[in-house]
């Protein structure tokens, strides 16, 4: 069995409120793939759910150090400092949260990143420049006429 499908079985035991099976089978990739970033935050969150906050709390740090500037991390540690009681440090991971969000890119349409010509979006047409109306006030230069001897 692959790690994916490790992590989509721990994902179904939390989506059906198992948070104790989660956390086990969440454990096991995590025993596998300690980078796993998927799995280390969903970790942190069913800590969250069983209502451990302090090994949530040391869950979603451990993910904070994977992706340090990662929104949903403070956002995580924000909800879980605060239900530990700690508002300060809720504060702070809320600041840092609204500070990742700042960070994230603006999404493109799906398949514009590979280059599909198809999936890009249009680009707009620039209008011409606009014209400057005739100013009467600047005179060609013209020649006086010669006259005729």
């Amino acid at each position: 069995m692959s790690l994916q499908d490790r992590y989509d079985e721990a994902m179904f035991e939390f989506s059906g409120g198992n948070y104790a099976d989660c956390i086990e089978k969440l454990q096991a990739v995590l025993a596998v793939d300690t980078a796993n970033f998927e799995a280390q935050l969903a970790l942190g969150m069913a800590y969250y759910r069983l209502g451990d906050y302090s090994i949530a709390i040391v869950e979603g740090h451990k993910a904070e150090q994977l992706k340090p500037h990662e929104q949903l991390v403070h956002t995580n540690l924000s909800l879980f400092y605060m239900k530990a009681g700690d508002k300060k440090t809720a504060e702070h991971h809320g600041l840092q949260a609204r500070i990742a969000s700042w960070r994230l890119p603006v999404p493109s349409p799906s398949g514009a990143e590979a280059g599909d010509p198809e999936l890009q979006m249009a680009k707009p047409k620039m209008p011409p420049p606009p014209k400057f109306p005739d100013q009467p006030w600047k005179k060609k230069a013209t020649t006086p006429p010669v006259p005729e001897v």
